[in-house]
């Protein structure tokens, strides 16, 4: 993978951050009631590469590694969430299985138009009954000669409305230790059997569009099994996630710092009394509380995406870099709003719309109840293994 240099690297982060804030932030209330991102702001990310930012040189994207992901990250958090979600599974959990676990033919098919946005790829692993825990799966997918036939339904799939591609989890056997007998699939979005349901209507996020997906005797051919390989599934699935894990955090990250940069001019614009605001010491201590949660997370970011890049850590650190982060930014929303005092529950004043965004943080892409599992659970481990 082509390293992108640090020069060239802050000549896109700032053409990001120009972007999202005189681009898209005065649209945000558009965005919001309309529930969808305008066509003009989704071909400017497409021309600007935000598709394939993530995916390597070689096949059409920037190239960006985990730590430059990041940086990008927190500035997407500083806008609506949903133009994040525009382009995140293309970069991220979808995207990511094909760079990492694709053959050279799957990637050759697929990962220059993921990486221009002219096919949307989906990661459909979620189910009713199996979120956070991919081991409770029940899509299944059994072999019928050279083919495979896809059963099963899928949950809350981002993207999928807009798909071109799905990235389908399915079992192909029952979990015995040390094979959890999962699988991952491409399926065309125009695949015979595959069914979109219609947009769910969520508390937040208007624009990034979910959906279920159904999948009734869906046949795809041999060549259609990621990385030919069945046992690569479960590995595809947890890897995607453990570096996803990092770059919502960076998210959550972007989005306090909004929070607080509209408290603070919310603090020193506005008087009670004759009095400005930002001048009540209780205030002030919101302010402060919101400010060290938004420092500790960057620096708590940055490492674990440093860690993940070298390989020290993929696992541990990323889980518990989520956990805080969003975390904090639900305590960060919380508090902007309290400083907003009544005008802070109104809609179109950002602070209620961070309030309700940054409530999906802390449950996909594991919850944080999954998060303190993997956390305590390794630390266990790790040191039983030691001992």
């Amino acid at each position: 993978m082509t390293e992108v240099s640090a020069e060239d690297f802050e000549s896109i982060r700032r053409q990001v951050r120009d972007f999202v804030r005189n681009d898209v932030v005065p649209r945000e209330i558009e965005i919001m009631k309309t529930d969808s991102i305008p066509d003009d702001l989704r071909r400017a990310a497409a021309d600007m590469g935000l598709f394939g930012y993530a995916i390597p040189a070689e096949w059409g994207g920037l190239g960006l590694d985990l730590a430059q992901d990041v940086e990008l990250a927190m500035e997407f958090g500083y806008t609506t969430l949903s133009l994040r979600s525009m382009f995140g599974t293309n970069n991220g959990i979808a995207g990511q299985v094909l760079v990492g676990f694709g053959t050279d033919a799957q990637r050759k098919t697929w990962l220059e138009r993921i990486a221009s946005g002219e096919v949307v790829a989906s990661f459909a692993l979620t189910e009713p009954g199996a979120g956070s825990n991919p081991a409770g799966l029940r899509t299944r997918a059994r072999r019928d000669g050279d083919d495979w036939v896809i059963e099963g339904q899928k949950q809350f799939i981002t993207n999928a409305p807009l798909a071109g591609l799905f990235v389908v989890f399915a079992r192909t056997a029952d979990p015995r230790p040390g094979n959890p007998g999962i699988a991952v699939f491409l399926v065309p979005a125009d695949t015979p059997g595959v069914t979109v349901g219609p947009k769910d209507h969520k508390m937040g996020q208007e624009g990034a569009w979910t959906s279920d997906v159904t999948f009734t005797d869906v046949r795809v051919p041999a060549d259609a099994l990621v990385g030919g390989d069945e046992a690569t599934g479960y590995q595809a699935a947890m890897t995607s996630l453990a570096r996803g894990r990092v770059h919502i955090a960076a998210l959550a990250v972007g989005t306090a710092q909004r929070a607080l940069d509209e408290s603070v001019a919310h603090a020193t614009q506005n008087t009670q009394g004759g009095t400005r605001i930002g001048e009540f010491q209780l205030v002030q201590a919101m302010l402060a509380d919101i400010q060290t949660g938004v420092l500790a997370g960057r620096a708590m970011v940055r490492d674990a995406a440093r860690a993940y890049v070298s390989g020290e850590d993929r696992r541990i650190a990323p889980s518990a870099t989520k956990l805080f982060c969003t975390e904090m930014a639900g305590r960060a929303a919380d508090l902007a709003v309290q400083v907003h005092g009544g005008s802070g529950y109104m809609r179109e004043i950002p602070v209620e719309r961070i309030y309700r965004d940054v409530r999906l943080l802390r449950l996909y892409e594991g919850t944080s109840e999954i998060q303190r599992l993997i956390v305590g659970g390794g630390l266990v481990r790790a040191a039983l293994k030691n001992s």
